[in-house]
């Protein structure tokens, strides 16, 4: 584990776990530029923008990484904070995870990728919850298929749960 003098200051971000007509969620499979074989399949989402709210953050990356654009937001379902290596840095982030749905999951835009994820994004792709359960990568959260179970069954608290990984 770093120090904290090594740990980029805390920056807050939104991600969305996005469902389809079926309950399939929409992962982006991602990798440290720096380190090809290190990757890993996360939710659509990013850092804030200055003076950006959580939910405007939510739905511009959805956006920009995938070409989806989303109407609106459902609720906030959990908050996960996380210390990570990415580019050979130690990073701190809290990220507030939004529920969305979309009838068609088609990209209404191309997508308007940031530099940083040309160079990291592979591919999105949307899963089935037992394809997820099978899913041998590296998933972000690790307890993706469960939190993905308990979302489509819809056991969701009235607060987000706080998530420390």
């Amino acid at each position: 584990m770093p120090t904290a003098a090594s740990v980029s200051a805390l920056r807050i971000g939104a991600r969305v776990l996005l469902l389809d007509r079926d309950d399939r969620v929409l992962l982006i499979h991602a990798r440290d530029p720096d380190q090809l074989d290190h990757h890993w399949w996360e939710l659509p989402g990013g850092g804030c923008d200055p003076g950006e709210t959580l939910e405007d953050t939510a739905l511009r990356e959805v956006a920009e990484e995938t070409g989806i654009q989303l109407g609106r937001l459902g609720p906030r379902l959990w908050i996960r904070e996380t210390h990570f290596q990415y580019r050979g840095n130690w990073h701190h982030r809290r990220e507030h995870a939004y529920l969305a749905r979309v009838v068609d999951g088609s990209p209404s835009q191309d997508p308007a990728r940031t530099e940083n994820e040309k160079l990291g994004l592979i591919e999105h792709r949307w899963w089935a919850a037992s394809e997820l359960t099978r899913c041998t990568d590296k998933l972000l959260p690790p307890n993706l298929p469960k939190l993905l179970a308990e979302t489509i069954a819809g056991r969701l608290s009235a607060q987000p749960d706080l998530l420390f990984t």
